[in-house]
């Protein structure tokens, strides 16, 4: 089966999922992000070729239709994007090619624009992003193959300075897993798999 462009809702009111409008490009290992005037912003991923896609675009739930929103400065998959509480989207690392982005950039919903912003000191994919209750953003675990594969390591972007840094590491390395902001402001860090391909039941908690 190929990669698929077509897309469909979800009414939980009946319980059953119908046709929407496609995207203009069919991607897998995209992101999916719901902005803050309710449009969805699909960014990156692998098209039918396994071509590294740095598009981007819109879905618009008012037409049921998907709109061009330009491209990212580069191509990846397996990355992660996070709604910063003012409007814009950070994101963060992925795959490429060759190897393991440590590049991030943010999409601006009012100029329809992305930008380069800091870089992560480790490039990884397949990692978790949190938006915690001051606004930062934690990047957790991952995978870098190149270097040590599932990363215990953890960084921080600050969206007030542009840059990341250190938020110390897991307990376990870890890719693959989830990661979710409990109600006291901490994080939840669930599952995933380590440096053995083993699935993991463990799980821990980082405090801001």
């Amino acid at each position: 089966m190929g990669i698929l462009a077509s897309a469909e809702l979800y009414d939980p009111k009946s319980g059953t999922f119908t046709p929407t409008g496609s995207m203009a490009t069919a991607r897998q290992l995209h992101t999916a992000t719901l902005l803050a005037d309710g449009r969805v912003l699909i960014a990156g991923g692998l098209g039918d070729s396994m071509n590294l896609i740095a598009s981007a675009e819109l879905y618009d739930p008012k037409s049921g239709t998907f709109s061009a929103a330009g491209s990212m400065t580069t191509g990846r998959f397996k990355l992660t994007a996070t709604l910063l509480p003012d409007g814009r989207v950070l994101i963060a690392g992925g795959g490429n090619a060759t190897g393991y982005r440590t590049s991030a950039e943010l999409y601006d919903p009012e100029s329809g624009t992305f930008s380069a912003t800091g870089s992560m000191t480790t490039g990884r994919d397949l990692q978790t992003a949190t938006l915690l209750a001051d606004g930062r953003v934690l990047i957790a675990g991952g995978d870098n193959l190149s270097s040590s594969g599932a990363l215990a390591s953890a960084e921080l972007y600050d969206p007030a300075t542009g840059k990341f840094g250190p938020a110390g590491s897991m307990a376990t390395a870890r890719n693959g897993h989830t990661a979710t902001l409990l109600s006291d402001g901490r994080v939840l860090l669930v599952g995933g798999e380590n440096n053995t391909s083993s699935d993991l039941a463990s799980d821990e908690l980082y405090q801001p």
